[in-house]
């Protein structure tokens, strides 16, 4: 896509600059050579076909070989890519072609976590638009590559009513009144409730999507026996690996967690050149 390519130059520009003054000065521009990049801890890959565009860039004639696929677990010490090339391009390109391999692995092995504690049970576990600037994209294939599910990319692509907006339009139904009237037949509208209160006005104003915001498990089991399969129910605020478990059993439907991006750890991966 366009905008990992973007995405790509503005990485190398910050890294490069003007020039790589260290392999400028010490290697030859024409010797080559090969890498491998091995993981230095057991994880969940993602992003090989990202490093492999940033090779790319600086050097369309750099052969890269993955040896695992996206999503495949992989073990400490397992070499998952081997490059061959220009050794000063390999040199250029290590830095950043790893800090996204590191960080795109590192939430698809976070997620991974999340995902086993699922157990084949009949909820979906979808991420937020709590991401890195412009790294959206990438974040939230790193989370399809865990085994979890998106929500909405972006403001423009889904209506989700939220606290501000529904104390701007003065309710629950005064919002959704006036965005369905603006909105395709084809959009649905999901609304955040934090009470049963907000949980009737929004079935009373026919939201397809309730979410339950920041609720124990006693108000989101009220709440799923209120709603009654007449919209879907998403639990959100406050998910953690510990209290998932309890609300996997609630009957909601999806469970959103920001922590699946914005609390990831980047992966430890490593380049070595071999010959």
């Amino acid at each position: 896509m366009h905008s990992i390519k973007h995405l790509i130059q503005i990485a190398l520009e910050e890294d490069i600059g003007s020039g790589d003054i260290t392999t400028d000065y010490t290697v030859d521009p024409e010797i080559r050579g090969k890498g491998i990049i091995v993981a230095k801890e057991k994880l969940v890959i993602a992003g090989l076909k990202v490093a492999m565009d940033v090779f790319d860039f600086i050097d369309p004639e750099v052969i890269c070989k993955p040896l695992f696929k996206d999503g495949d677990l992989v073990q400490n010490g397992d070499t998952v890519m081997e490059i061959e090339g220009k050794l000063c391009v390999l040199l250029k390109g290590e830095r950043t072609a790893l800090n996204f391999m590191q960080r795109l692995s590192g939430i698809a092995t976070n997620v991974r976590s999340y995902v086993e504690l699922f157990d084949n049970k009949k909820i979906r576990l979808v991420d937020t638009r709590k991401t890195i600037p412009g790294w959206r994209v990438l974040e939230k294939y790193a989370v399809r590559v865990g085994g979890a599910y998106n929500h909405r990319i972006g403001l423009y692509d889904g209506v989700l009513i939220k606290d501000n907006h529904i104390a701007a339009c003065g309710g629950i139904s005064k919002a959704i009144e006036r965005i369905r009237d603006k909105v395709s037949h084809l959009v649905k509208i999901e609304v955040e409730v934090s009470d049963l209160m907000g949980v009737k006005e929004a079935l009373a104003a026919k939201a397809d999507i309730i979410m339950l915001d920041n609720m124990d498990v006693p108000q989101i089991k009220e709440a799923v026996a209120l709603i009654d399969k007449k919209a879907v129910v998403e639990i959100s605020g406050g998910v953690t690996r510990e209290n998932l478990g309890s609300l996997i059993d609630t009957g909601a439907d999806i469970v959103s967690v920001g922590a699946l991006t914005h609390s990831a750890r980047s992966v430890d991966l490593s380049m070595r050149i071999i010959q």
